[in-house]
């Protein structure tokens, strides 16, 4: 059976074919992790009496369990978790009986996350992992048997749930390889870190890149740079601006922001890091906001998140504050833009991307 959940600030409620009328804010739990648990709802997998979840998501089934502990470096998905009422940990030292893995979308984020869940199992322990088939779902449980020699396979929802146990015969020296895909790196030709797993891992985001070629060099007062990733633009602010107020970034995947630390160079400016979900509002008002919104959410795209974005820029901006920002040229965020009372400009453009300098004006 397929459950859906509805994830509200006072954690989980179920749908109204099972308990009255939904709230308004839900989520729909996810086929992979309906089929992670399924083993274990079936009994072919042994509930243990503690667990490690690896991006973790809530689901009903878990609240009987004597006691699982997540991992989650996304904040509304930290956030959803802990609403629950589930345990939540940052750091991740201890051995534990089971780890469950809901890993990323990138290959090599999945394949550290397969180190990672080795490395944190005691002797004789099993990591579990599910994967969507549209995800490779396939080829991930055979690189996860050619390590490990043996793997048990379900396969529901159109997604593959597989089990490996924890032995002296794990190939040690591919699981080597895949712990260096975890640790922080250079992107080639830069001095940026970055880490398998964020945005733009690999390179220079071109949106971004064009937004902080046309950034002004008259910035004042404070600036908070939305959705900052590992803190391109926050950099390219600082580089223009010397004399700002403060710089605030604001992200929702910690491994991203700590990657901005390091990217960041030591200023006169104070800086502020926030792992913060932008979409459900910010806590102060800027005289300027900076921005390359996202417009996916997993596989697909969902411009409803990069109009929450706009949303919260505007009702973050001071009177006459500016905002800077760039986005897709096909995505029809000026109509957003003006409903939201912001004046704005298209300053420059190329075949892909697009940059919008907007203003909050002083009212008459």
């Amino acid at each position: 059976m397929c459950y859906s959940i509805y994830v509200t600030p006072q954690g989980i409620s179920f749908p109204a074919s099972q308990r009255g009328s939904p709230p308004p804010i839900f989520r729909r739990v996810s086929p992979a992790l309906e089929t992670l648990l399924l083993p274990f709802s079936r009994g072919e997998f042994t509930v243990p009496k503690q667990a490690l979840f690896l991006g973790a998501e809530p689901h009903p089934d878990l609240k009987e369990w004597p006691e699982v502990t997540g991992w989650q470096p996304s904040k509304p998905l930290a956030d959803a978790w802990e609403k629950a009422g589930f345990g939540r940990m940052e750091q991740t030292g201890e051995s534990w009986p089971l780890v469950m893995l809901l890993p990323g979308k990138s290959r090599e984020e999945t394949l550290a996350a397969f180190a990672r869940g080795y490395d944190l199992l005691r002797d004789g322990g099993s990591l579990v992992v599910a994967i969507a088939n549209t995800a490779g779902a396939a080829r991930f449980e055979k690189d996860l048997q050619e390590v490990a020699g043996k793997v048990d396979s379900v396969q529901k929802h159109k997604c593959r749930c597989f089990r490996a146990v924890k032995t002296a015969a794990w190939n040690a020296a591919t699981l080597a390889e895949w712990r260096q895909f975890g640790e922080p790196r250079q992107i080639p030709s830069t001095e940026f870190i970055v880490e398998a797993g964020i945005f733009s891992a690999d390179h220079i985001d071109p949106g971004s890149a064009l937004l902080a070629e046309h950034l002004p060099a008259n910035f004042r007062g404070s600036v908070a740079d939305l959705g900052a990733g590992w803190g391109f633009l926050s950099r390219a602010v600082l580089e223009k601006n010397l004399k700002l107020k403060a710089l605030h970034l604001y992200e929702a995947d910690a491994r991203a922001l700590a990657c901005a630390r390091k990217n960041l160079p030591e200023t006169a400016v104070p800086i502020e890091y926030h792992w913060h979900d932008v979409s459900a509002g910010l806590p102060n008002k800027y005289e300027n906001i900076v921005m390359n919104p996202p417009f996916h959410s997993g596989q697909s795209t969902d411009i409803s998140l990069g109009r929450a974005f706009l949303r919260t820029a505007a009702d973050s901006l001071r009177t006459g504050g500016r905002l800077f920002m760039v986005a897709n040229r096909q995505l029809p965020y000026e109509p957003e833009l003006e409903r939201l009372g912001l004046v704005w400009r298209k300053v420059a453009e190329d075949s892909v991307y697009k940059v919008i300098f907007a203003e909050r004006r002083m009212l008459r």
